[in-house]
């Protein structure tokens, strides 16, 4: 039997394709065959007026094209029929078949048939009342299963075949995200609008380079904490968590480092650093990543000595040191960025020691004399091996640094603003770029989400949106423009 047409052309045709190209992007490569499977097991034995895969790429759809709201998806798929047809309800109303009913006569007690007057022909498109309850289906099957969420977690996998070095470089970020309620406790139920979020502060300190006079601001919101590991070369995310703004990042980036390797151990095979800003500085996470998974941690330090600076005569031109092996007398400092230098015991001049690298057998930092290393002259040279009770001849003397013996936080395995240290480190601006895409390109700076489920659940589709994407376009010969979200894709053929 020959297939029936229900339309002399599809609106395809007419549409421009390039947009509308993004879309199919993501729709021929989001893994959601088991999220629209229990969705159609939660729709039961109910009405199908729209059917559930129509309804969820119709979500999705409003995901790609960046509606900040049900009502503004729902205007873009009246008014363009393309869309509606791809998502794959009718592209025009259907009127409802008049029903026919057997009904008896009251004088001869006989049957006949009735038939009703049809009513108002069904909409194209959903209504708004529609997509909530549709929507809450997704949120209680994120809440209750994570199928949102899993559907990244399968997008990694199929990146990382894609893309053989994809993983290789991770970052992390955190990200305050307000909540739609003001935080304001009402009286009657002594909860706010959104009891799931709460107060977070962040703090920054540092140093005033001119007076060295330490200084702290403080940043406090009402809302959430987004916390997202992302590679950092392709700035595409990895993994995220969504929690209360009180929530922290330290704690939450352990939690997630033990979970993605444990999920994905060839991840953990294939990362060799791990980048953060240095908020997130601190002794267990640079030696979990080391010890645990031989992971570089590229962490900038924080600067917390503060005893130095409070003495009279501190100077904020000079460099803070103190001695390396405080149990013995010898010219060996370092800084607590974890530079490592010699004093000399003549002049009192302070030298960088050479690096002359990890040793990763021994699990030690090796640096050499800097006068052996340079050629330069330095008279106290015998003295500073006496000091050091060395006798190293001509090469010059040598300091090994070994990470268990010392603070994990200062000593790590690639040293702190090291050629390398600082390349891994500038690529961390990849998670500045995905947080600025979750903002602006996802709605998310001005939004009417209230709820931790509903909020995993609206992070959780932006980012697997953004994976998709990512991965059609590698797919399909783009590698380039795998970060691309909102330019057209060029129609071809």
């Amino acid at each position: 039997m020959a297939a029936i047409e229900t339309s002399l052309f599809t609106w395809r045709d007419v549409e421009a394709r390039g947009d509308l190209e993004r879309f199919y992007l993501v729709r021929d490569h989001l893994p959601d065959a088991q999220l629209v499977q229990y969705l159609e097991v939660m729709r039961g034995q109910g009405r199908d007026d729209y059917p559930v895969p129509a309804m969820w790429n119709a979500l999705i759809a409003g995901v790609v094209f960046q509606h900040p709201s049900i009502e503004s998806l729902i205007r873009e798929l009246g008014r363009n029929p393309a869309l509606r047809e791809d998502c794959g309800f009718s592209p025009l109303p259907v009127q409802r078949k008049p029903l026919t009913r057997l009904v008896r006569d009251e004088l001869s007690g006989r049957l006949r048939a009735k038939r009703e007057t049809p009513g108002q022909p069904q909409a194209a498109i959903p209504g708004s009342w529609n997509f909530s309850r549709f929507l809450a289906n997704v949120i209680e099957l994120e809440e209750t299963l994570g199928l949102v969420t899993g559907m990244i977690a399968t997008l990694r996998g199929q990146l990382m075949e894609a893309l053989p070095d994809f993983g290789r470089h991770l970052g992390f970020d955190g990200k305050a995200i307000d909540s739609h309620s003001s935080g304001r406790v009402k009286r009657a139920s002594g909860e706010t609008s959104d009891p799931d979020a709460d107060w977070g502060k962040h703090e920054t300190n540092g140093v005033d380079a001119r007076t060295g006079k330490p200084w702290t601001r403080l940043k406090s919101w009402f809302g959430y904490g987004l916390h997202l590991i992302a590679d950092t070369q392709y700035e595409i995310p990895v993994a995220v968590h969504v929690t209360p703004a009180s929530r922290s990042e330290q704690v939450e980036l352990r939690t997630m480092i033990g979970e993605l390797f444990a999920q994905e151990p060839p991840l953990a095979e294939r990362c060799r650093d791990f980048s953060a800003d240095r908020g997130l500085d601190s002794a267990e996470t640079k030696a979990l990543l080391w010890d645990a998974y031989r992971i570089r941690p590229l962490i900038d330090t924080r600067e917390l000595w503060r005893e130095e600076k409070q003495q009279p005569d501190y100077d904020p031109s000079k460099l803070i040191t103190r001695p390396l092996r405080p149990a013995r007398v010898d010219t060996i400092v370092h800084t607590e960025k974890g530079s490592v230098h010699c004093i000399c015991p003549l002049t009192g001049e302070q030298r960088d020691l050479a690096f002359q690298g990890f040793e990763a057998d021994r699990n030690t930092l090796k640096y050499r004399c800097s006068a052996a290393a340079y050629g330069l002259d330095c008279p106290g040279r015998e003295r500073c091996h006496q000091a050091g009770g060395v006798d190293p001849g001509e090469y010059g003397r040598i300091v090994r640094i070994k990470l268990e013996e010392h603070d994990r936080r200062i000593f790590v395995p690639t040293p702190h603003g090291s050629p390398s240290w600082q390349r891994g480190y500038n690529r961390r601006s990849a998670l500045e770029r995905i947080n600025n895409r979750i903002d602006h390109s996802f709605g998310f700076e001005q939004h009417f989400i209230r709820g931790l489920a509903k909020m995993q659940t609206r992070v959780g589709l932006a980012l697997a949106v953004m994976m998709a994407m990512a991965l059609g376009h590698i797919k399909q010969g783009r590698p380039q423009q795998m970060r691309s979200l909102v330019q057209p894709i060029a129609a071809t053929g």
